[in-house]
């Protein structure tokens, strides 16, 4: 006659395979990032039940092996890397637009007051002209800009690289229609 397994049984021998935590839970490498308990390639120790209801079929996590703590921290490594390479192009980025300046023309009244306001949107349209595909949500503006003058802006490039930006602010040219001008007397 064969032994029949019971529920507490068969759970009990899962427990054995997966290493146990100091605290008597079970201890788990995260494979993705799960809120309210760790980051990508944290060692966590979790229930059993969670552990194997919903992290491991979930694919959160595996078993904290040597092995997959060596896999993990080659792959941060190589996100170190990458993260640094782009950290780097956006820092050469914000030198680039550092070193430019824009001319933006603008309706104004004898005393240099703007009929209207130069904000984020004509600035970014700016750049984009020189090339720089900046948004207009990137452009830090203390305020939309009123009057004629030269201002210094803050251009966001990335979490923490910013550029200055010199923002020239002209009053609008009007060409002359030769159709208009009244023929000089002769």
């Amino acid at each position: 006659m064969a032994k029949s397994r019971t529920k507490r049984g068969h759970a009990g021998r899962r427990d054995k395979r997966l290493p146990k935590g100091p605290h008597g839970g079970v201890q788990l490498l995260l494979i993705q990032s799960v809120t309210d308990l760790g980051s990508h390639g944290d060692v966590v120790e979790v229930k059993s039940g969670f552990a194997h209801n919903y992290l491991l079929p979930q694919g959160l996590a595996t078993v904290a092996t040597d092995h997959h703590k060596r896999m993990v921290e080659k792959h941060k490594e190589k996100l170190l890397e990458i993260e640094r390479t782009r950290l780097a192009g956006l820092k050469a980025l914000a030198g680039n637009i550092g070193r430019q300046s824009v001319t933006i023309e603008a309706n104004a009244n004898d005393e240099g007051h703007l009929y209207g306001s130069v904000g984020a949107v004509e600035i970014a349209a700016s750049l984009k002209q020189l090339n720089y595909h900046i948004t207009t949500d990137q452009v830090r503006l203390d305020g939309p800009l009123k009057e004629l003058g030269l201002y210094t802006v803050k251009v966001h490039v990335a979490a923490e690289v910013e550029a200055d930006l010199k923002v020239w602010v002209v009053p609008t040219v009007e060409a002359e229609d030769p159709a208009t001008e009244q023929p000089a007397e002769q």
